[in-house]
């Protein structure tokens, strides 16, 4: 294994190159401090070694959703990014990646060669961590003058700018970055779309199966955070009863230690899908400030940024939530919640598009629709009147997958974008058939989002607009469809108009 070493704003690195790509790990991009935004990294001086991934965000190693086995070191000091570069190369395209995870889990790590299969292709990939949990999102600022909000998404601001900054010294084009994450990281895609503060830091951007209507309004979230202080307060077994009052919730988050606060996390998120049916309770807050609307009222008055957008969802985005990833709206008392907000025409319609619910497999879909579909569709239909959009759906899957009632269910397209098929669940997942396929989809699939990255055209696939709505349906054989699902569209533009 040989080492490169470059020098960046902080100081000098020494990387690896590894597999035929040079690898830089657990570059710090700036610190955190508990409910502050994110302040300058610290210099160094002489060479930090960049061999290792950096300590990932504080979570839950076996919660709700399945964090870092034992071992992986966990700490506030998270806020590090990762680098792969091809062997050489000058003003290459850049794709950042941000994870997913409901913003309670995960980090640049998690898949330990994710991109290099992109790199190979002559781009330069960099992901990123950022703060997780109620350290990152939840809004707080009602309990401190010395608190802000949405820390998840000013970290990853943040990140951009150090990309911005510092990524000709690995041979990328600052001018020529794509933004690109997956569930909660193509939240976040969506999002700084419509931050002020993220304009300019990223030249096109591509959204996989995101919940993009999961942004609350601050009085919304309020009561979130009040009731995240109420579990924090039994878990710390403080019986205080001003525990929550405003001159003491502050003090109680800044004493809790991490596994305590990550507890209360866990706590709240079981909870939330019952007490508020179709909500995700870790999510960006509109401030005014940092976030100053609604990301899909920016979108539809054309105040998000005109960058060109890839944008989609899986066949069966809700079929994954189930068991302890029960999340959606997807139970008999979860569904009623949320037709009972709608008119009674509207219910009946879209009821019709589910033949059997809330029986499980229809209950599924309307959940991953409610959350994922309905509301994505909706970001590239206003998205395309100010920037191009390519949309699609992802249908393929293996034939066990299929067996087991997931069929092409959230998140099943990174095994296919980042040709995970070889890793050893990728080839359990192609036992009973129907791998080879899914690899060739995934070449199809990678080749358009790396046309994408580079100079955003793809000759194969028309943009979407609210005219024609064509459709990339990435299958067995791809092909375009215009308005899939016609008429189920309509039926939920009747059942939520607020979205």
């Amino acid at each position: 294994m040989s080492t490169l070493r470059v020098a960046v704003s902080g100081g000098e690195l020494q990387g690896a190159v590894r597999r035929g790509l040079r690898m830089w790990r657990g570059i710090p991009y700036a610190t955190a401090e508990r409910f502050k935004a994110p302040a300058a990294a610290a210099p160094w001086t002489g060479i930090r070694e960049a061999r290792d991934f950096g300590p990932v965000a504080p979570q839950d190693r076996q919660g709700q959703f399945t964090g870092p086995p034992t071992g992986v070191p966990m700490s506030e000091d998270c806020l590090t990014l990762n680098v792969m570069a091809p062997p050489s190369g000058e003003r290459l395209p850049v794709i950042v990646w941000i994870h997913g995870g409901a913003y309670s889990v995960g980090s640049s790590r998690e898949i330990r060669r994710q991109g290099e299969v992109l790199v190979h292709e002559g781009v330069i990939f960099v992901s990123i961590n950022y703060r997780l949990g109620a350290l990152g999102w939840l809004d707080f600022t009602a309990y401190s003058t010395q608190f802000e909000s949405n820390l998840g998404l000013r970290d990853q601001v943040v990140a951009l700018e150090w990309v911005r900054d510092n990524i000709r010294q690995f041979g990328g084009d600052p001018a020529n970055v794509t933004l690109m994450g997956e569930s909660a990281g193509a939240n976040a895609v969506t999002t700084l779309m419509t931050v002020p503060a993220a304009r300019g830091l990223f030249a096109r951007a591509i959204a996989e199966s995101p919940p993009p209507d999961a942004v609350y309004r601050r009085a919304v979230t309020a009561q979130w955070a009040e009731e995240y202080l109420e579990v924090l307060s039994e878990v710390v077994d403080n019986q205080s009863t001003d525990s929550t009052s405003p001159e003491d919730a502050g003090e109680l988050l800044l004493a809790a230690s991490i596994d305590e606060l990550v507890a209360a996390t866990t706590r709240m998120q079981r909870s939330a899908p019952d007490k508020h049916p179709g909500i995700i309770a870790l999510c960006p807050v509109i401030d005014g400030d940092f976030l100053p609307e609604r990301p899909l009222k920016a979108f539809g008055a054309g105040r998000a940024h005109p960058i060109p957008l890839i944008i989609g969802t899986n066949d069966r985005e809700g079929s994954l939530f189930r068991g302890r990833l029960d999340i959606l709206a997807t139970t008999p008392s979860r569904i009623r919640s949320i037709f009972a907000r709608t008119p009674k025409r509207a219910r009946k319609a879209v009821k019709a598009q589910y033949p059997g619910l809330p029986a499980r497999r229809p209950a599924a879909d309307f959940g991953g629709d409610y959350a994922f579909w309905y509301p994505t569709l909706k970001v590239a239909e206003r998205h395309s009147r100010f920037a191009p959009v390519h949309f699609y759906r992802f249908d393929i899957a293996p034939r066990l997958v299929r067996l087991a009632g997931f069929d092409a269910t959230h998140g099943l397209e990174m095994f296919a974008l980042f040709g995970l098929m070889d890793t050893r669940f990728g080839r359990a997942m192609g036992l009973l058939g129907g791998r080879p396929a899914f690899k060739r989809a995934g070449d199809r699939m990678r080749a358009r989002w790396l046309a994408f990255a580079r100079d955003g055209s793809i000759p194969d696939w028309p943009i979407y607009t609210s005219r024609k709505r064509r459709t990339l349906i990435i299958d067995h054989e791809d092909r375009v469809e215009e308005d899939p699902r016609a008429e189920r569209r309509r039926a939920w533009q009747e059942f939520v108009r607020h979205v």
